[in-house]
């Protein structure tokens, strides 16, 4: 089995590592804009070479878009046109404009849309994790508009790196996402900028930073490239999840302005009730 992989970061990186240790890839071809990106791959051994675009995806049995999302967007058609027997998949946080941007394809048959629920807040080749996805879930998205072999070979794919599979609409995935992947970048992002504004002494971050905030900064080290990108094509699902988690903001600032301790209490004996789902 040939597999081309167009983005060598984090995902498509860490995807290579397994795919090559499980013996389900007897080669991989990286693919990427980045000749930093491409020589740290070779050198890592993420990949056994680098090709252009057209004459990796041409002998390739499987192709992996893992680019940022909008990357992927305008990729997805020029790959479909060079494909026959191929299967193309990607990995990408939002699904429903990519599938868009194949439906009326001759070729959609052979896209599987995908999003593995995993990542970190670090990108490029060296970020790759050996093991990462196992024990973690992963989209499928409206497979009905793929062909069956597709498909089988995609799900043969992440059983290989240990995911349990998760079938759903591409509109009902990107609603989701909003809310349990989407909404926690924007609040770490937000939260760091707070705290640089008003702590401008960066050392006493580093001295008083505990666990708990570190926790929730961690995704704020996120690379805009990948981000900026999701947040647009998601835009209308983050802006419902954003309005929400200012009502609820709001409620706290209120409790403090009003002195209302009691009800203050109550919100996070409410909030206590994600253990029931988060254990």
């Amino acid at each position: 089995m040939t597999v081309t992989i167009i983005g060598i970061g984090l995902i498509g990186g860490s995807m290579a590592l397994t795919l090559k240790e499980k013996g389900f890839a007897a080669k991989i071809i990286g693919v990427d804009s980045n000749a930093e990106h491409c020589q740290k791959a070779l050198t890592l051994r993420l990949v056994d070479e680098i090709q252009e675009m057209k004459e990796a995806v041409l002998q390739s049995d499987l192709v992996i878009l893992a680019t940022p999302i909008n990357a992927a967007e305008a990729l997805l058609p020029v790959v479909l046109e060079l494909v026959n027997r191929q299967v193309v998949m990607d990995v990408g946080s939002t699904k429903k404009i990519i599938c868009e941007s194949a439906a009326k394809h001759l070729n959609r048959g052979r896209f599987v849309a995908t999003h593995p629920m995993w990542g970190t807040e670090y990108s490029g080749p060296e970020a790759a994790v050996k093991g990462a996805f196992e024990g973690k879930a992963t989209v499928i998205c409206s497979k009905e508009n793929s062909d069956a072999d597709a498909v089988s070979l995609v799900e043969k794919v992440y059983g290989l790196l240990g995911m349990h599979l998760i079938y759903m609409n591409a509109a009902d995935h990107d609603v989701h996402v909003a809310y349990v992947s989407h909404i926690s970048h924007i609040t770490s992002f937000a939260l760091a900028n707070t705290v640089l504004e008003k702590e401008k002494e960066g050392d006493a971050i580093f001295e008083l930073a505990s666990g708990g905030f570190e926790s929730t900064v961690r995704l704020a080290k996120s690379n805009p490239a990948m981000w900026v990108p999701i947040f647009m094509q998601n835009r209308e699902n983050v802006l419902d999840v954003l309005n929400e988690h200012i009502a609820q903001l709001r409620k706290f600032k209120a409790c403090l302005e009003k002195e209302n301790y009691e009800y203050l209490g109550e919100l996070i004996e409410n909030a206590n009730g994600i253990k029931r789902i988060l254990k």
